[in-house]
């Protein structure tokens, strides 16, 4: 599946980008609601009935590149109120247990996430924190920046060694394994609308071409 983070301050321009990304074709969304100026989860709950469309809910922590001020019980309780409305919950696994604890619990489905925007942990490491995440929730998922083309590589052999995990490698060395994953058994890719929400996505339609090209060579 191809999911498009969408990324606005207030309710409207949340509700116009969504419903533009699933014209471009995604296949999911992914809310971040942590980029939304003073959520209102009344108003939330009801945007995301609205959209009709797989979503997935997160509200990014600022040590992993999210913009929520709150504190961490603010933060989770968001996504506690709406998990009903939400296919998937992403939540970092660097959250506090017992708040982590609460929101896969309520979720329908979660997704337990790491995000380094500095370096590629080496291959142990990384493993490591996967088979953590997959204890823990539904899929794993870790972004990464990598140094060299080789911490890429690691990227592609952990996706390859682990079910249910969606890996990334970030930034321009990155880029590739955007679209190659899936190849390597990764359920799900991002790809941007208008503004990336991580460095080295592609664009929606760049995504979604090379994907149909790489479906065409498998087949």
């Amino acid at each position: 599946m191809v999911c498009i983070p969408i990324m606005e301050k207030d309710p409207a321009s949340l509700l116009k980008s969504s419903k533009r990304a699933i014209k471009f074709g995604a296949d999911i969304l992914e809310i971040r609601i942590d980029v939304l100026e003073n959520p209102n989860t009344e108003k939330l709950k009801s945007l995301l009935q609205e959209m009709g469309h797989k979503l997935i809910a997160t509200n990014r922590m600022q040590a992993e590149g999210g913009f929520f001020e709150g504190s961490e019980s603010e933060r989770t309780e968001i996504l506690l109120d709406v998990a009903e409305y939400s296919d998937f919950i992403d939540i970092e696994l660097r959250t506090k247990d017992k708040y982590r604890s609460e929101v896969i619990e309520a979720s329908k489905s979660s997704i337990v996430s790491f995000h380094d925007f500095e370096k590629t942990p080496d291959l142990e490491e990384l493993l490591g924190i996967v088979f953590r995440e997959r204890g823990l929730g539904d899929i794993a998922k870790f972004a990464v920046m990598p140094q060299n083309i080789q911490d890429t590589l690691t990227v592609l052999e952990v996706l390859s060694q682990v079910k249910d995990t969606i890996g990334i490698s970030m930034g321009e060395i990155g880029r590739y394994t955007r679209v190659v994953a899936p190849l390597f058994g990764s359920p799900l890719t991002f790809a941007s609308l208008d503004v990336e929400s991580a460095p080295g996505q592609l664009d929606i339609q760049t995504t979604k071409k090379f994907l149909d090209e790489l479906g065409n060579w498998r087949s």
